[in-house]
C-alpha cells in the first residue's frame, strides 16, 4: 500500500512510553501510519497545523490543555492544511464525566487504553471511514447519564422514531445496546453489508452525524434504557 493511501494517525498523550507502544502497533500494519505525535493539546493544534493528521489517538489528562479541550478547538474550527481529523479518545478513565465530555466536544470515538490491540486499530478504521466507535460498557454509562438527565429535564418523545421502518428500529436497539455492525449482521442472520445500508438510513432519517448521536436519539424515544444496555 503506498503511502498516500495509508491512515494518517497522531498520537496525544503526555506520557512518552504510552505513545511509543501505540506507535509500534499502529506502525506495524499496512494500511496505517503514525505521522504526528505531542505531548499536550495545545502542541498538538500547533502541529496539526502543518501536518495532515485522519485519525487522532487523544488522551484526556494532560498538562496545558486537556484532551477534551483539544478535542473541541479540532474539530469546531477548519485547519490549515484542510483535512479535518477524527478524534479516537483513549484514557486509563471510563468516568461519566469524561464520555459525556468526549461526545459534546465532538470526538468520534471513546475507547478505554486497555482495550485489546485489535480493537483500537479496529476503531482507527472505522473511524476512518466516516463512522464512530463507542465501546458497549462507554455506551451504557452514557445512557445512565442521559437517564438521569431526562428524567430531570425532559419526557420521552415517543414519536421520534416514527420515520423508521420497524427494521431500522430493531437495528437501532442493538446500535444503542454496543454492538458492531458485525454483531448485528450475525443477531438478525444479514449480510453486514444490509447492516451498513440500515444504519445509514437510520442516521439520515434522524438527523444524526453517528452513532454516539444516534444513541442518545434511541434513549429520548424510550427505544433503550440503561438496564437494556449490558
Amino acid at each position: 500500500m503506498s503511502d498516500t493511501d495509508q491512515i494518517r494517525v497522531g498520537l496525544v498523550d503526555d506520557q512518552a512510553l504510552v505513545r511509543t507502544g501505540f506507535a509500534m502497533v499502529i506502525d506495524s500494519q499496512d494500511d496505517m501510519k503514525v505521522v504526528m505525535e505531542a505531548s499536550n493539546g495545545r502542541i498538538a493544534i500547533d502541529r496539526l497545523g502543518v501536518v495532515p493528521v485522519d485519525v487522532i489517538l487523544m488522551d484526556i489528562r494532560m498538562p496545558v490543555m486537556d484532551g477534551l479541550e483539544a478535542t473541541a478547538a479540532i474539530t469546531s474550527n477548519p485547519l490549515p492544511t484542510g483535512v479535518s481529523p477524527k478524534v479516537l479518545i483513549l484514557t486509563t478513565f471510563e468516568e461519566e464525566e469524561y464520555i459525556m465530555g468526549a461526545v459534546q466536544a465532538g470526538a468520534s470515538g471513546f475507547l478505554v487504553k486497555d482495550a485489546p490491540p485489535d480493537q483500537m486499530l479496529e476503531a482507527i478504521r472505522t473511524i476512518h471511514r466516516g463512522d464512530a466507535v463507542i465501546g458497549p460498557s462507554s455506551t451504557k454509562k452514557l445512557v445512565e447519564k442521559l437517564a438521569r438527565e431526562a428524567t430531570a429535564q425532559r419526557a420521552i418523545d415517543p414519536h421520534l422514531l416514527d420515520g423508521l421502518t420497524e427494521r431500522e428500529v430493531e437495528v437501532l436497539r442493538l446500535v444503542a445496546q454496543g454492538l458492531t455492525n458485525s454483531e448485528i449482521a450475525g443477531t438478525l442472520t444479514v449480510a453486514e453489508a444490509t447492516i451498513k445500508t440500515h444504519i445509514g438510513h437510520i442516521f439520515y432519517k434522524l438527523g444524526a452525524r453517528d452513532r454516539v448521536q444516534a444513541v442518545v436519539l434511541a434513549y429520548e424515544a424510550g427505544l433503550v434504557r440503561p438496564g437494556d444496555v449490558s
